[in-house]
């Protein structure tokens, strides 16, 4: 994927409008977590040492859905902000501004996303949790973060996708993984529905075969996987990819749907899919065009 890019596009409701000649940001992520913004004159009247940079969780219900750094001047002219790994922010999305002297906040609009440090990026998980931070272009050109935290965390790999099976491959952080390890696929209609994959470990490293048929059974709807590393004594952890530079993954990593023969529903499509939030699930529907594959959250 393309780590140094001008903008990144997303289409998500609740987006604010855009902002015509707002202050510009660029940004640059570290491999811990941390994300560095470069702004350029909020074009407002004030000292530098009373000027922040809000970031502001998308429909914040409270003072601890906002976090304020303080922009300081930089060599090269322009005001700069630090969000450390160790300052925590929720998983979400968090919408930046920049706000002079108690000034009215002003939407910042992306500038060149210096993202190289994400790809591939493998966090030790020494802290007990992931943090991730994505800046990114709404679809109305303003700057936002994406910011997940799992604690423990299960990043899925490569997806082989054989007859009507799926055989995912991946890495388990801020846990182990023992021998009574499995996967679970939950209907996410029926929460009680589930149906269980075994799971292979080395270290850290796992891997699992989920075939579709039993799925398909049920009938239409999607499934989401959760990874027991511990069996049933210990975690649940939902399976995700977040460990690259890529904030919104369902458009982008497509992945094949095979048709499934059932005794009650007829065949069936099947294939695994990344959410909205990038979890990965299995999406079993009825046979149709690919303009329905983005139909499940």
């Amino acid at each position: 994927m393309t780590a140094l890019a001008t903008s990144q596009s997303a289409s998500h409701a609740g987006d604010d409008h855009e902002a015509a000649g707002a202050p510009r940001a660029d940004c640059i992520a570290d491999s811990a977590g941390g994300l560095t913004f470069d702004v350029t004159d909020p074009g407002e009247p004030g000292t530098a040492d009373a000027a922040h940079l809000l970031l502001r969780r998308r429909d914040a219900e409270s003072a601890e859905d906002c976090v304020r750094l303080p922009l300081s001047p930089s060599a090269d002219g322009r005001l700069r902000a630090a969000l450390p790994s160790s300052v925590e922010l929720a998983e979400g999305r968090w919408n930046a501004y920049a706000q002079v002297a108690g000034g009215e906040p002003r939407r910042l609009m992306p500038g060149v996303n210096d993202l190289r440090s994400l790809v591939d990026r493998a966090p030790s998980g020494s802290r007990g949790h992931v943090a991730v931070r994505i800046p990114y272009a709404t679809k109305q050109g303003n700057l936002s973060v994406r910011s997940w935290l799992r604690a423990p965390h299960a990043e899925t790999g490569e997806i082989d996708i054989t007859g009507t099976a799926m055989t995912v491959h991946g890495r388990v952080y801020g846990t182990g993984l023992t021998d009574t390890a499995y996967v679970e696929a939950v209907r996410r209609a029926e929460p009680d529905v589930v149906h269980r994959a075994e799971v292979t470990a080395d270290g850290p490293e796992f891997t699992f075969t989920l075939p579709y048929g039993p799925l398909a059974e049920h009938g239409a709807g999607p499934w989401d996987l959760w990874l027991l590393p511990a069996g049933g004594s210990g975690p649940r952890v939902r399976l995700a990819r977040i460990l690259d530079d890529v904030p919104d993954k369902k458009t982008i990593f497509t992945y094949p749907v095979v048709p499934c023969a059932t005794e009650r529903h007829g065949t069936l499509e099947t294939g695994p899919y990344y959410t909205l939030d990038n979890d990965l699930s299995v999406r079993v529907r009825e046979t149709r065009g690919a303009e329905g594959a983005g139909e499940d959250g």
